[in-house]
């Protein structure tokens, strides 16, 4: 599932994501330059979830 994340504007952003996702028992790829998060491994309403406890919030991308 892929995800925009407007919010997210460093690599610390980044990092939080991913690991909140890694730590949720997924995997997040993420690309700060297009604002956007693709997640394996995690059901959407899941994932969105995660990302939206660490702080940010997703908007699921077309």
């Amino acid at each position: 599932m892929k995800f925009t994340v407007a919010d997210m504007s460093c690599g610390h952003c980044t990092a939080t994501i991913e690991k909140a996702v890694a730590d949720a028992g997924g995997r997040a790829t993420t690309d700060l330059s297009e604002h956007s998060v693709t997640v394996e491994g995690l059901d959407g309403a899941r994932a969105e979830q995660v990302i939206r406890d660490a702080g940010y919030p997703p908007e699921p991308a077309n």
